[in-house]
């Protein structure tokens, strides 16, 4: 092994660490990843299996975004985790992973919002009636949004209610853990956010207001498969799917301080950046284990992966990194960042919307016969 060599293999990066009761062999996460891959039917199948287990080599799997309910649903051949045989192809995913040596978190993501008749059968539910403002992707192609109806206590009661049994239910499935998704302009951010959330009740208004429903639902969560199960991914200041939060320096820190009281395994910050005031400012607010998922450019995907600015994220707090392009196109990322060696190119058109193992379980591992 050469001396560069050897200096990428002593990365901290590479040096083991604890969450909650697992142990993982390195700092690697893989992000949560949406890849329309499930069935019609939004059952996880053999692909899907095959996809994972693939990267089995990371120290977490989050698993992409998976509904916890029908009206959640965002877009078509999204995986969900409601139904007897959502949870049972779920099983064989899981199944899979562990027999290669993997541990996976599921994330829990409702769309708000996002979401189309079209696709789930159900007028979308959002916090207001705020139409998303750009066209979806439908089983017919792309359509216009369609205004979403606001929740009513009941709605808030009930989908509290089915992210609980959605744990569950993934625990049920092989799962470790499950992450809430509070980010990316989803249901749960857009409670948080001014424009999308025009409440005057109590799950609105004030920043106590709008962080209720996160704190509700994962709140119900924990209680349901226990603190140790269950992570947290935000995304404060990123204006997304149509969000403008308007006063992320005043809801962040409320919410923040409000989910430590509730002991989840981790806290996961998209869109992390050591250079910017607000990743110290997080680091310094949270008390448990935080995961930073950077923002990389075309040229640090191509280079190195984004290993370099994942040692600076350490250096500045992180615990651990979670990388998303990287372990897209190198089912072995892992080896190729510990060895230095080359990575794959990614193929961007292969990456939503479409189906089959183009782009997803054809990429080479070092050693094969393409690579």
């Amino acid at each position: 092994m050469t001396q560069t060599r050897q200096g990428l293999a002593a990365s901290r990066l590479f040096s083991p660490a604890r969450l909650g009761g697992l142990e993982l062999p390195h700092r690697l996460v893989m992000a949560p990843l949406t890849r329309n891959r499930a069935g019609a039917d939004g059952v996880p199948g053999d692909l899907m299996a095959t996809y994972y287990a693939q990267r089995a080599s990371a120290g977490l799997i989050i698993a992409e975004a998976t509904t916890p309910n029908a009206v959640g649903q965002t877009y078509p051949h999204i995986p969900g985790i409601h139904t007897p045989a959502q949870i049972a192809g779920w099983r064989r995913v899981t199944d899979a992973v562990r027999a290669a040596g993997g541990q996976m978190f599921l994330q829990l993501q409702h769309g708000g919002r996002v979401g189309h008749p079209d696709t789930s059968g159900h007028v979308p539910l959002a916090p207001s009636a705020v139409r998303f403002p750009e066209p979806l992707h439908t089983p017919g192609g792309l359509r216009d949004a369609v205004t979403p109806r606001a929740m009513t206590e009941e709605d808030i009661a009930s989908t509290v209610a089915d992210f609980a049994d959605a744990a569950r239910n993934a625990v049920e499935a092989g799962f470790a853990g499950v992450e809430v998704h509070a980010a990316n302009g989803h249901l749960l951010h857009q409670f948080l956010a001014r424009n999308t959330n025009l409440r005057t009740d109590a799950w609105g208004g004030s920043a106590e207001g709008r962080i209720r429903f996160p704190v509700e639902v994962v709140r119900a969560v924990a209680e349901a498969v226990g603190p140790e199960r269950v992570g947290v991914r935000i995304s404060p200041g990123i204006e997304v799917n149509g969000v403008e939060e308007g006063d992320a320096e005043e809801v962040y820190p409320a919410l923040v301080t409000a989910l430590a009281e509730l002991e989840p395994v981790y806290l996961h910050q998209v869109h992390a950046d050591p250079d910017r005031p607000a990743f110290a400012a997080l680091r310094k607010a949270w008390p448990g284990t935080l995961i930073a998922n950077p923002v990389l450019s075309h040229e640090e995907v191509a280079s190195d992966g984004g290993r370099r600015r994942g040692e600076r994220l350490l250096a500045e707090g992180a615990d651990l990194v979670a990388l998303g392009r990287g372990f897209l196109a190198n089912p072995d990322f892992v080896e190729r960042l510990r060895t230095g060696a080359p990575l794959n190119a990614l193929r961007p058109e292969s990456l939503m919307h479409v189906h089959g193992p183009e782009g997803y379980t054809d990429y080479p591992a070092l050693g094969s016969r393409t690579a």
